[in-house]
């Protein structure tokens, strides 16, 4: 269990309480040699970056790896670039398939390690309306308050 606490680069808390889940999907993520080396260091957000196709290829926008201190100036630096993403075509098919037909959104769950390969997690995803968070929430606290009545 320590081992896979160590993979984890950056997890989207966000996700659970904004959507409703419907499949997660794993995939490869193409990165530059300074990128890897803020991954290592957990310098990188995920909380409002997305799945979007652009020419039938797929790409994670707006997430922002920082650049630490021990790289090369002479390298432009885009901490905000589109990444894309390592798919096979048969996926990228049936996933605008999803996006299209059934009105689905795609947006990354977590970024870990995998061997000495870094991969993205993301989610195919629904969102929920106003009503929905609040009916959740009223649940939760129904739940917990069951839990203190039984206790007493």
């Amino acid at each position: 269990m320590n081992n896979k606490k160590k993979n984890i680069i950056c997890v989207n808390k966000k996700i659970k309480y904004n959507y409703f889940i419907i499949n997660k999907i794993v995939s490869g993520i193409v990165l530059q040699g300074w990128e890897v080396k803020s991954l290592r260091k957990k310098k990188v957000d995920i909380n409002n970056s997305y799945i979007s196709f652009i020419k039938n290829e797929v790409y994670l926008i707006n997430s922002i790896i920082y650049a630490t201190s021990c790289i090369d100036k002479s390298i432009p630096i885009i901490i905000n670039r589109n990444r894309k993403l390592l798919l096979k075509k048969k996926q990228i098919k049936n996933l605008l398939f999803l996006k299209k037909k059934k009105r689905y959104t795609f947006v990354s769950f977590s970024l870990f390690w995998k061997k000495n390969f870094c991969k993205l997690k993301f989610a195919l995803a629904k969102g929920k309306k106003k009503y929905d968070k609040r009916m959740i929430d009223k649940l939760n606290t129904w739940k917990m308050e069951k839990l203190k009545l039984k206790k007493k």
